[in-house]
């Protein structure tokens, strides 16, 4: 895989991921999530993907995006209803504060990047702050400051790898989850495309069964099931990434310092 040429679409996914996962109160929370919409649902990662977003396009009622941040409050705050959990510390110890948000702190004290504890108040282990993160991470990479490569790999190594094998599935069952229910769908393929990206497998013995991925009659080994994979995204960012032209805006609820 050319990972040059990928990374482009991988920004503006981590950007698309972002918008939807970080809580502010800004009125403008979610500007420009039709814009990245119209990009990805022209050039999706696979069918189920596609339909997902077109899902979350179709929800978005007005430009003030009030059902979408209606079921952020019930998915995510509501006490009424059953909360999504949102740190990594809580998917790897069943905590709040624990030791991922430790590694996560490390990881941040190798960039000039930090939390801007005026706008963002979640911890830096949240999902919000590490897509946001790792957008910030790869545009810098794209901008020839290539040790963040590394810095990337290790935060979804040992971050998000088992923190979305976790997250999505609850994301997915929760009884208030329409357009979430959808970008679930989305973040899945996702999560397949940065494992492959990556060359890192499915964590070991996951505690939720994901139960999204489609069954076939049709047998095929596991490097061909990869290649073919790698080469259906490897399409699909390219024509990604010649489609529109990725500006680096900093991040875009402005949460991040440096």
């Amino acid at each position: 895989m050319d990972k040059q040429t990928v990374d482009g679409a991988r920004s503006l996914y981590y950007g698309f991921f972002s918008k939807m996962l970080v809580f502010t109160e800004s009125q403008n929370r979610f500007d420009g999530l039709k814009n990245l919409l119209d990009v990805m649902i022209a050039n999706p990662l696979d069918v189920n993907s596609e339909e997902a977003l077109k899902e979350i396009l179709e929800y978005m009622n007005d430009e003030r995006y009030i059902k979408l941040v209606d079921e952020y409050d019930a998915i995510f705050h509501d006490p009424e209803n059953p909360i999504v959990r949102t740190t990594a510390s809580f998917y790897a110890e069943g905590v709040e504060s624990g030791k991922k948000l430790v590694e996560v702190r490390g990881f941040l004290s190798k960039t000039r990047i930090r939390r801007n504890e005026n706008i963002y108040k979640e911890p830096e282990d949240s999902i919000g702050f590490l897509m946001t993160f790792m957008h910030e991470l790869i545009e810098l990479v794209i901008s020839g400051q290539t040790t963040y490569q590394n810095t990337q790999h290790c935060l979804f190594n040992d971050v998000l790898n088992l923190t979305l094998d976790r997250f999505i599935p609850n994301l997915y069952e929760h009884p208030a989850s329409n357009a979430y229910k959808s970008l679930s769908i989305v973040m899945q393929a996702f999560l397949e495309f940065e494992r492959l990206y990556f060359d890192i497998g499915k964590p070991k013995e996951p505690e939720v069964e994901v139960g999204m991925q489609n069954d076939s009659c049709d047998y095929i080994s596991d490097l061909e099931a990869k290649r073919r994979a790698e080469n259906r995204i490897a399409r699909a960012a390219e024509s990604t990434v010649a489609s529109c032209s990725l500006e680096n805006d900093d991040d875009a609820e402005g949460i991040l310092e440096t």
